[in-house]
């Protein structure tokens, strides 16, 4: 008895919307295939990526970004990717956000999430886990070809096999994960490709948010 609980979770968004953006910007870019080459310190892989980068690497600006729940994340990435380059937002969720939310970055509504998948250049995940997975094989096949997946949620909401499958097929173009399936495990192949960017599920954790969990469960 007398034990107060507080959800801080809402401390860490500017972190895991900047971290969004980085992840957004590098699989649009493959930014990782350069930063992979670069550090092995092999001349030959540096003068590969070097000359090739530039036949699959595109700039977000004006292109579709889909985001799978509009919560405060989800808005503070599309306010970001709106502002800063100029992405046509659409999103998905359970219910239509109120319009002063949806005017900030003038965002399209989805009430099926087929239709988001339909239109959106890159997709990205950023709803809670309601124990079940979100993006399955059937679901990633509604993608457009040659699209980009985001998952900064969790692990357990994207099917890792068909994730691979669909990179391997070229379904996707690249992909970009803060979070992993089976974490701390990271999936051997998705790790392997040069088309994937990864982290460590770093993307809430800076000082700001830390500071931030600790003011909230002091108010």
């Amino acid at each position: 008895p007398g034990v107060i609980y507080c959800n801080a979770a809402a401390a860490c968004t500017e972190s895991v919307a900047d971290a969004a953006i980085w992840l957004i910007i590098s699989t649009f870019r493959q930014f990782s295939w350069s930063h992979i080459a670069a550090r092995t310190l092999d001349a030959n892989a540096f003068v590969d990526a070097n000359r090739n980068l530039a036949m699959v690497s595109h700039n977000p600006n004006g292109h579709t970004l889909g985001i799978i729940g509009f919560g405060q994340i989800g808005r503070r990435t599309a306010e970001k990717a709106f502002l800063a380059m100029n992405m046509k937002i659409h999103y998905h969720d359970i219910v239509q956000m109120p319009a002063h939310l949806e005017a900030v970055s003038k965002a399209t509504y989805h009430k099926n999430m087929d239709s988001l998948l339909a239109v959106s250049d890159c997709v990205m995940v950023a709803t809670p886990f309601s124990g079940e997975t979100l993006l399955n094989a059937s679901l990633l096949a509604k993608m457009k070809t040659g699209s980009r997946l985001i998952n900064i949620a969790r692990g357990k909401l994207l099917d890792e096999n068909a994730l691979v499958d669909a990179l391997r097929s070229g379904k996707l173009a690249a992909a970009g994960l803060d979070v992993h399936y089976d974490e701390p495990n990271v999936s051997p192949e998705l790790a392997s490709m040069k088309n994937v960017e990864m982290m460590a599920h770093n993307a809430g954790a800076s000082v700001d948010s830390h500071i931030g969990f600790e003011r909230l469960g002091m108010e």
